[in-house]
This record gives C-alpha cells, sequence and structure tokens, in this order.
C-alpha cells in the first residue's frame, strides 16, 4: 500500500506550471483565489468588480509566473499583483467618475440613483457596507498593510513584505488607518 502524495507546495506548482503543466496552474489558482478575492473586495467595494479584479490578478500572474522569485513566498507575490490591479483600479473608477460628470445635464435625467434604498436590508448589512465604503475610502498606503493584516491575518512581516516596507511603517500604517476610519465611522 502507497502513501498518498502531500500536495505539492507552491514553489513546486510554479515550477511545474512553468514547464506547461496547467493543472499545476489551476491548483495555484484554487489555492489562492478566495485570498486575493478577499483583498480585492476590501480594496474595491464591489463583489462584482472585485471578480473582475482577480481574474486580471490571475491573467496577470500567470503572464509574469517566469518572474516569480521562489526564494519568497508565492502567496505574498500574489497579493502583491492583486494590490497593483486595485490601484489600477480605482484610478481607472476616477476616470469614468470624470467623464460621469462631464455628460450634458440633460443625460443626467437618465442616470439611476445609486443609492441604497433604506428598506431592502437589514441595520447588520447597512452598517457592514457602510463599515466596507470607509475602509475603501482609505488612502491605499493605509489601506493596504490594514487588509493584509487585519483582515487577510497576515503578520506584519508578511505584509511588509508584500508592500515592501519596514514592519514599523506597517505598524504605523494600521495605527493612523484605524483612527482615520473611526473619524469617518463617527462623521
Amino acid at each position: 500500500m502507497t502513501a498518498p502524495t502531500a500536495p505539492a507546495d507552491d514553489r513546486e506548482l510554479v515550477a511545474r506550471a512553468l514547464g506547461g503543466h496547467q493543472p499545476s496552474y489551476s491548483a495555484l489558482m484554487t489555492r489562492h483565489r478566495e485570498a486575493v478575492y478577499r483583498v480585492a473586495r476590501h480594496h474595491v467595494g464591489e463583489e462584482s468588480e472585485a471578480l473582475d479584479v482577480c481574474q486580471e490578478t490571475f491573467i496577470s500572474a500567470f503572464a509574469s509566473l517566469n518572474r516569480f522569485d521562489p526564494e519568497r513566498p508565492f502567496r505574498a507575490w500574489l497579493l502583491r499583483i492583486a494590490l497593483n490591479k486595485c490601484r489600477d483600479w480605482a484610478r481607472r473608477r476616477a476616470v469614468r467618475r470624470l467623464l460621469r460628470m462631464a455628460k450634458p445635464l440633460d443625460d443626467a435625467f437618465d442616470v439611476a440613483d445609486e443609492g441604497q434604498d433604506p428598506e431592502s436590508s437589514a441595520i447588520s448589512a447597512t452598517e457592514l457596507r457602510r463599515i466596507s465604503a470607509a475602509v475603501s475610502a482609505l488612502p491605499a498606503n493605509l489601506k493596504d498593510p490594514l487588509i493584509l493584516c487585519r483582515l487577510e491575518g497576515m503578520s506584519m512581516a508578511e505584509a511588509a513584505q508584500v508592500l515592501g516596507v519596514s514592519e514599523k511603517a506597517v505598524e504605523t500604517r494600521i495605527y493612523r488607518a484605524r483612527q482615520k476610519l473611526s473619524a469617518i465611522l463617527k462623521g
């Protein structure tokens, strides 16, 4: 009787994927998709947009898999790509907002009100959306460490590695993010 084989680690899966073994890349996606989605969801604040960011993240990761440093954790590398895709999304959103404002006034009557219907959800769901919006409104340098450490459960050292800053910078940014969130939620 043979012992069951242990699941391949990320480095092994990357090596196989680089060798053209598609199931290995699929295994990497399956292993990390929830973490990438959570980061994107907390960053962009909208489920459908987060799914788009996830897709862009995995496409970009696959295209640049040959640049992955096997001496570093794959998850950290992948989440760094996800954060960059979130920043790209935020820039595109700012451009879309600017273009919407540039529409003629007559077109504004055809634009649906995107405000939330207060009767459409329970108070807890409303509060969750309010907190999610507050997190999304934070500047990226405060939002990123908060999401990675407090929502994704990364250590400050891991978050520092993903963000390319010191652990002390991560700690300081989380503190500032909490202060800013508190001010946003009180106002």
